[in-house]
C-alpha cells in the first residue's frame, strides 16, 4: 500500500482547510493512512508530521503495522495522551472528524486541550481520498468479491422449503469463513416469501416457504476489504407476475450499469434504473437508493441516489442494486459491485443473474 502517497495527499487536503492539526479518530481512516488495524488509536497530523497514539495492548502490533508515522504508546487513555501532547505545542486550530466523533468525546477533548486551542469541525477529508481506489486496493477488492460470488452455490444448496432462513445464512457464513474471510461485511440477509418485501430483512427463524422469492444479500471481509452482492431466487413454480417483477428489476439494474462511466453524474445512474421500473409500473416499490461505495467499509462514498450531481471518476467502486418490494407479496433485488474505469465500467461480481428456481 502506498501509505506515503496517501499521507501526502491527506496533508495537502488538510492544508486547504486552514487548520493546524487534524485528529483522525475514525478507525478505517487510520488504517487507510497508516496501516494500523487495532481498535484504539488516534492519528494526529501536526507540524507536517504524522503521529499515532495507541495503548499498550497494541504496542507490538503498531510497531509492525504502522507506516509513515511515529508511534506513541499511551500509559493511560489514548485521547488524554494525544491531547496532552498537543497542548504542549499550543496547536492553534485542531480539526476533528465531525461526522465520526461523539459529543462526549469532543467535550472531553476540549477539556484536555490548551485553553488557547480552538476545535474546528471537518468533514470527509480522508473519506474523499478513499473514494478512488488504488491498484493495490482494487486487487484486494476483486478477491473479496470473488469469494463472495463463491458463496452463492452453498446458499442455494441450503435453500429448501421448511429450512429456517437463519440456517441458510449460517451456511453462507460458514462457507465464507472456510474460504478465508475474516468476517461478514454486514448481517447476512435471507428473506423469503412475504418477508422478501423487506429491503433489509435480516435472516430470521422463519421457514423458507414452498413458493415465492428469496432475497439473499451478503458480503465478506477479506484482507480488510468488503464485498457486497444480492441475488434473488424463487422457490416453486414462478407465476407470470413474479417473472415480470424479476425481469423488470434485472433490466433496471442493467440499465444503471450501462449508465456508469467517468464523468457521468451519479443521479443519472439512479435515474436509469428508475425509468425502467417506472415503465414496468414498479417505481413506487423501489424505496432506497441505487447503490453506494464499498472499500474498507461496506458503505462508503459516493452514494448512488437521485439528484446527486457529483460525477463518477475512474477508480470508484460502487454497488448497483435496484429492487422492487411489494408489501405482503414479496420482493426482488439484484446487486453487483462495479468499478468505474477510464472508458466505462467493469462489473466485478461474476455470478449469474438468471432467475434460479428451487424445486
Amino acid at each position: 500500500m502506498d501509505y506515503a502517497g496517501r499521507q501526502r495527499r491527506a496533508a495537502e487536503a488538510i492544508q486547504k482547510t486552514h487548520i493546524d492539526v487534524l485528529l483522525v479518530t475514525h478507525l478505517p481512516n487510520i488504517q487507510y493512512l497508516s496501516g494500523f488495524t487495532g481498535s484504539a488509536a488516534i492519528l494526529v497530523f501536526a507540524g507536517e508530521r504524522w503521529t499515532l497514539f495507541t495503548d499498550g495492548r497494541y504496542a507490538e502490533q503498531a510497531r509492525a503495522q504502522v507506516r509513515g508515522a511515529r508511534v506513541v504508546i499511551a500509559k493511560g487513555p489514548v485521547l488524554t495522551a494525544a491531547a496532552n501532547w498537543l497542548s504542549k505545542r499550543q496547536s492553534g486550530v485542531v480539526g476533528i472528524e465531525a461526522e465520526q466523533m461523539t459529543v462526549s468525546y469532543r467535550s472531553a477533548l476540549k477539556r484536555l486541550l490548551h485553553s488557547n486551542t480552538r476545535v474546528r469541525e471537518t468533514r470527509t477529508i480522508v473519506e474523499q481520498l478513499r473514494v478512488i481506489k488504488d491498484p493495490s486496493e482494487l486487487a484486494l477488492i476483486r478477491k473479496s468479491v470473488n469469494l463472495g460470488c463463491k458463496l452463492l452455490d452453498p446458499a442455494i444448496r441450503a435453500l429448501k422449503p421448511g429450512v429456517p432462513e437463519i440456517r441458510v445464512a449460517a451456511e453462507i457464513e460458514y462457507a465464507a469463513r472456510k474460504g478465508g474471510a475474516s468476517g461478514m461485511s454486514f448481517e447476512t440477509i435471507v428473506a423469503a416469501g412475504a418477508r422478501s418485501a423487506l429491503p433489509h430483512g435480516v435472516a430470521s427463524d422463519a421457514a423458507i416457504p414452498r413458493k415465492g422469492f428469496v432475497v439473499m444479500d451478503f458480503g465478506v471481509i477479506l484482507a480488510h476489504y468488503c464485498s457486497d452482492m444480492t441475488r434473488t431466487v424463487h422457490v416453486g413454480r414462478v407465476p407470470p407476475v413474479n417473472r415480470r417483477v424479476y425481469d423488470a428489476v434485472r433490466d433496471a439494474q442493467q440499465a444503471a450499469i450501462d449508465a456508469v462511466g467517468p464523468g457521468v453524474a451519479i443521479g443519472q445512474v439512479d435515474a436509469a434504473a428508475r425509468r425502467v421500473l417506472k415503465r414496468a409500473g414498479l417505481a413506487k416499490y423501489f424505496t432506497h437508493s441505487t447503490g453506494h461505495g464499498v472499500g474498507l467499509e461496506i458503505h462508503e462514498q459516493p452514494r448512488i441516489a437521485s439528484g446527486i450531481k457529483e460525477v463518477l471518476l475512474p477508480g470508484m467502486v460502487i454497488t448497483i442494486e435496484p429492487g422492487a418490494y411489494l408489501p405482503g407479496q414479496g420482493g426482488v433485488r439484484i446487486e453487483d459491485m462495479v468499478l468505474v474505469t477510464e472508458r466505462g465500467c467493469d462489473v466485478l461480481t461474476r455470478a449469474t443473474k438468471e432467475l434460479i428456481v428451487i424445486d
